[in-house]
C-alpha cells in the first residue's frame, strides 16, 4: 500500500476509534474538564503573566482557562538554590522539562540531576520536590493536569515580600490539595 492511501486509510479508521473518546472527553464536566469547545492558542517566548512565588519566578503561559481546564503550563526561570521542598498534590500530575540548568529532582525518594532536554513526571500522592543546582539560573517548563493550581499560585505571589510565613504558604498549599511533607 503506498504512503497516501495509507494515511487515508489508518486516519479514517482512527478517526472512528478515537472520536467517541474525544466526544465523551468534551461533554462530561464530572471529571472536572470544561463542557464545550476551547480556543485555539499561541503563545510567544516573551509572553505570558509573570508570578514572582516565593522566589519561583514563573511566566504563566496556558492556564485552565485556555484549556478547558486540562492543563496549566508555565516557565520557571529560577536562580541557583531556590526550589520547592518536598510536598504531595491531590488533584494534579505535574511534568518538569529542563530548558537549561540543571534541576535536582526528588520523586519517591529518588533523586536525580535533571540536565536540559530531560523530563521527569511526578504523579499526584507522590512526594516530590526541585531545586536548581549549579551555578547557573536554570529554566524549566513545568506542566500540572488537570489545571487549577495556577489559582494558588497567583495566591502566593500575592504575600507581602521578604521571607515567606511558612504557616500561610501551608495553609494556601492546603486549600488546593498541595502538603508539605
Amino acid at each position: 500500500m503506498d504512503r497516501t492511501r495509507f494515511l487515508r486509510t489508518s486516519g479514517f479508521g482512527l478517526g472512528f476509534a478515537l472520536f467517541p473518546g474525544m466526544v465523551q472527553c468534551q461533554s462530561s464536566s464530572d471529571n472536572g474538564y470544561a463542557v464545550g469547545k476551547v480556543d485555539p492558542k499561541i503563545v510567544g517566548d516573551t509572553e505570558g503573566a509573570i508570578l514572582n512565588v516565593i522566589g519561583d519566578i514563573q511566566t504563566h503561559k496556558l492556564t485552565g482557562t485556555d484549556t478547558g481546564n486540562q492543563v496549566v503550563e508555565w516557565v520557571d526561570d529560577v536562580e541557583p538554590g531556590v526550589g520547592i521542598p518536598p510536598h504531595v498534590h491531590t488533584s494534579e500530575d505535574e511534568i518538569f522539562r529542563v530548558i537549561r540548568g540543571q534541576i535536582e529532582i526528588m520523586i519517591a525518594g529518588k533523586t536525580t540531576i535533571l540536565n536540559e532536554g530531560d523530563i521527569a513526571f511526578a504523579p499526584k500522592e507522590v512526594p516530590h520536590s526541585w531545586k536548581v543546582v549549579g551555578t547557573e539560573k536554570a529554566k524549566m517548563i513545568t506542566s500540572a493536569f488537570p489545571a487549577g493550581i495556577e489559582n494558588m499560585f497567583y495566591e502566593l505571589a500575592d504575600l507581602p515580600p521578604g521571607p515567606p510565613d511558612f504557616e500561610k504558604v501551608a495553609k494556601i498549599c492546603g486549600n488546593y490539595g498541595v502538603r508539605f511533607v
